[in-house]
């Protein structure tokens, strides 16, 4: 196995890490299934693109996409364990478009539409960047 690709698989972290990575990978998931499937009161891509154009994010259905991808699939990613820091590269690109797209203007806090809730989001993803997937993890099997 390349260095590169072992660097990337392999992880310090220990069981604890494991849990934030599961939920967070479930919720992600969630998150992105509203945007492309229209699943829990969400509104699919055509829907989500529409809105994503009217708060400057053109073209609204590629950005929809991306965005709705990133989420799926990459909360699919921690969920599993595999390939845990792109789907978390990923996943702190799409949080830091959404603070500062949609949330910066209503300030702190998730009552008022706030940035709270995707700044938590996104530094779960950072850490995840930082630390890899943990000890129960695919990532760290593969790289062993």
């Amino acid at each position: 196995m390349s260095n590169t690709i072992k660097a990337v698989l392999s992880t310090n972290a220990g069981y604890g890490i494991t849990l934030l990575r599961i939920i967070t990978g479930l919720t992600f998931a969630a998150h992105g299934s509203q945007k492309l499937f229209g699943m829990f009161g969400g509104y699919g891509l055509a829907g989500t693109g529409q809105w994503m154009e009217t708060i400057g994010l053109t073209p609204g259905y590629l950005m929809a996409l991306m965005a709705g991808s990133a989420e799926f699939f990459g909360g699919l990613a921690l969920v599993v364990g595999l390939l845990v820091r792109p789907a978390a590269a990923a996943l702190v690109v799409a949080m830091v478009v959404a603070i500062f797209s949609v949330h910066w203007a209503s300030g702190f806090f998730i009552t008022n539409g706030g940035y709270e809730y995707a700044m938590i989001l996104g530094l779960i993803s950072a850490t995840l960047l930082i630390e890899g997937a943990g000890k129960l993890s695919l990532d760290r099997n593969l790289s062993s």
